[in-house]
């Protein structure tokens, strides 16, 4: 569980959602710049808020409830929907961001209570996972809140897809049900942003926990830190294109669980790099 967000009072009842990007901003030494993203897909830890914010203003002005599916994102738009996916199950689920957060290095989202429930990490407390926004929802969503629309078209039928986790069909073939996970209100199967619907996608491979201390455009100064970050663990460099440019990212690591790689992720940032963050393979 994560708590690390910023109170807004708010008195009871309910708010209107406004449509909100917002200018940078700055928490604890760290400039976030939100933007319009709508190829935006990361993999990283997902950690979830409930109690303490329960029945508070969410960053659109919304009033947050713990005991529906939500989740608060540092830089895309309020309102965006994203797809999440616990990368150590299979469950994925399509997720409304109203909120913003998690400010701390080593989560890339913080969802609901009942987000987290869903998605089945709600006694873990934090899970892997991947994160991608669902551009034509998200700009229907945008619109909404906008007023450049009255309404959104009416959610299909919900189905479930199940497959198991290596790849493989079930049995003699993949199965489509159309029920609904436990314990899913009647509100929320009504209101076509939050349709819960919780899907078995594949999954494979080992999921790793890196720690980035940096990324550069030339590989002898991806080199360069390289050496220097050789005795705290071992070290990579891994070879990345975004847009048309490439990069040289360099990596210590991997650690095998979150807890460790907190802790790894801590000990570079003490060694003077500040803007180390996790990432996951």
């Amino acid at each position: 569980m994560h708590t690390a967000k910023k109170f807004t009072n708010s008195g009871p009842g309910q708010s209107k959602g406004a449509y909100k990007i917002g200018k940078p901003y700055q928490i604890k030494g760290t400039w976030y710049y939100p933007a319009v993203n709508y190829g935006y897909v990361e993999k990283g830890i997902a950690s979830w808020y409930g109690p303490q914010f329960h029945g508070r203003k969410t960053a659109n002005g919304e009033i947050f409830d713990m005991n529906t599916v939500s989740a608060a994102h540092r830089t895309l738009p309020l309102p965006s929907v994203v797809q999440v996916t616990n990368l150590k199950n299979g469950r994925s689920l399509k997720i409304r961001i109203n909120d913003r957060g998690p400010f701390a290095k080593n989560r890339i989202i913080d969802l609901s209570r009942r987000a987290a429930q869903l998605l089945g990490f709600e006694r873990a407390g934090t899970a892997l996972v991947r994160v991608e926004i669902i551009s034509d929802e998200s700009r229907r969503m945008a619109a909404l809140a906008q007023g450049k629309v009255k309404s959104l078209p009416a959610p299909k039928p919900a189905k479930v897809k199940i497959a198991n986790l290596d790849g493989s069909d079930s049995d003699t073939g993949p199965k489509t049900i159309t029920k609904q996970p436990p314990r899913i209100s009647k509100r929320e199967i009504k209101n076509p942003t939050q349709q819960n619907v919780v899907k078995v996608v594949p999954v494979s491979g080992t999921r790793r926990i890196y720690v980035q201390a940096g990324a550069f455009v030339y590989r002898d100064l991806a080199t360069k830190m390289q050496k220097l970050l050789d005795p705290l663990g071992p070290t990579r460099i891994v070879e990345a294109v975004i847009g048309k440019r490439r990069y040289f990212r360099v990596q210590v690591g991997p650690a095998q669980t979150v807890t460790q790689g907190d802790r790894l992720l801590n000990l570079v940032i003490a060694s003077g790099y500040p803007q180390a963050q996790l990432v996951v393979d």
